[in-house]
């Protein structure tokens, strides 16, 4: 039949690509008979749906025959700076391994970054949640990738109505822009759903958090997630925020909550 796999990766910096290496070893009756590879830059924290609807996609390896239980390794000529790579193999097979070589770009866009305003190195502290049974809340915030279940933030299962909730103090007063919730490893338990609300009390104490004096709203309404994987909503707000509460139906567990954006101070 026609068609053919593909996997897209993230390069660890945007850059110029230089030489890729489609490695095949170990791969002798079932490797792809052939090889092609695209590319795009795209913004800081993109999803998946972005990147693939809007990503203007370069070719920088034209569809080439590959060798079996080989590295096969091939000189790129293109002088774009690119965030993404998509491989095609065609029709299908094993790859061992593939590796991109090139020249990481540092240019003044880094000034615009998106800020990651809950994290823990930025200031963000979790305050308080409704549940924190199977792991801490504290985990949602670190700035690693999560280890295993045990490195985000699951509560236990519910038997009645109701869900879990964590409140977060950004590191500044912000504007959000997007919100990165990743479920890496829960893939059983991850919670349905969630909603984000916020307020802006830059001088709120914190045992006032958690009264009903606060005005929550709400900032994004309740969006389906997925199993063991990013999801970034992009949020269209006008006033800065400094607290969230972040809202997971009906409970389960989440590894990192990102919140990005840019500081109004």
């Amino acid at each position: 039949t026609d068609g053919n796999d593909w996997c897209i990766l993230r390069l660890g910096k945007s850059g110029v690509i230089r030489e890729v290496d489609i490695d095949t070893n170990h791969f002798i009756g079932n490797f792809p008979s052939h090889a092609s590879i695209e590319a795009c830059a795209m913004p800081e924290f993109s999803g998946l749906d972005e990147i693939i609807g809007n990503g203007e996609w370069v070719e920088i390896l034209p569809k080439t025959e590959l060798n079996g239980d080989s590295q096969n390794i091939f000189q790129i000529s293109s002088e774009q700076s690119f965030t993404h790579l998509r491989l095609h193999i065609y029709p299908d097979g094993g790859v061992a391994r593939f590796r991109a070589y090139g020249s990481p770009s540092y240019t003044s866009q880094n000034e615009n970054k998106l800020i990651d305003f809950a994290l823990g190195d930025n200031g963000g502290e979790l305050i308080s949640c409704s549940d924190m049974h199977f792991s801490h809340m504290r985990n949602l915030i670190k700035s690693t990738t999560g280890i295993d279940m045990s490195d985000g933030w699951e509560t236990k299962r519910r038997r009645g109505p109701g869900y879990d909730w964590a409140i977060l103090k950004l590191g500044s007063p912000c504007i959000i822009e997007r919100v990165l919730v990743d479920t890496l490893h829960f893939k059983g338990n991850f919670p349905d759903s969630c909603s984000i609300e916020g307020c802006n009390a830059p001088d709120i104490k914190k045992k006032e958090i958690l009264s009903n004096i606060i005005e929550w709203k709400e900032i994004l309404s309740q969006s389906k997630l997925v199993a063991n994987q990013e999801s970034v909503i992009i949020l269209n707000l006008n006033s800065p925020i400094t607290h969230i509460r972040f809202n997971i139906f009906p409970d389960g567990g989440v590894s990192r909550l990102r919140i990005l954006g840019r500081s109004v101070l």
